[in-house]
């Protein structure tokens, strides 16, 4: 099994890159980095947070990359392929680094991989601590907020454009002390 970094040494400026988990290593570090923020972090779950959807055929595991170091994950999936819906849920950044865009990477590459796979809506449940990041990448809220796993999760939307072309949101537009919040 692939280690999954736990070092705040890794310098902020490391390079960061997402893909698809390829190979039992790298899906086993996408699990295992799901384990340490829901069940060890936030106590979603009581021993893992996998469930029968991370069997079904069509669904991806990507994980985000700091240096040679898995920090992150998120899992994607085709919905109904009538409305071309995708949803993609379990986002999972080491704490540690968090604030390195990490989280909107994952979340971009995501968009852009549902995209180029013929989607051309992706929803998520999030929890409300994170809809301003998301409306900051281009998500709006749906509805009303609703109770998932016991936390309050707000249904939010992306529209995907032809073959994942997204509006690009700076990193600088994440940080809040730029924004103005």
């Amino acid at each position: 099994m692939t280690e999954v970094s736990s070092r705040s040494s890794i310098a902020l400026s490391a390079p960061i890159a997402c893909r698809l988990a390829t190979g039992n290593d790298e899906l086993e570090s996408h699990y295992e980095l799901r384990r340490r923020v829901f069940v060890q972090e936030q106590c979603l779950f009581v021993l893992d947070d996998r469930d029968e959807r991370d069997d079904k055929p069509g669904t991806l595991h990507a994980v985000g990359v700091v240096g040679d170091d898995p920090c992150g994950a998120v899992r994607l999936y085709p919905l109904d392929p009538a409305t071309q819906q995708w949803k993609g849920d379990r986002l999972a950044v080491l704490p540690e680094h968090r604030a390195n865009h990490l989280g909107a990477e994952l979340v971009r590459f995501a968009v852009a991989t549902a995209g180029r796979l013929g989607g051309q809506q992706m929803i998520a449940h999030v929890q409300l601590t994170n809809v301003r990041f998301f409306e900051r990448l281009g998500w709006r809220a749906e509805g009303d907020p609703g109770e998932l796993h016991g936390v309050e999760h707000q249904l939010m939307s992306i529209g995907l454009l032809a073959r994942g072309q997204t509006a690009f949101i700076a990193p600088q537009a994440l940080d809040p002390r730029r924004s103005g919040a």
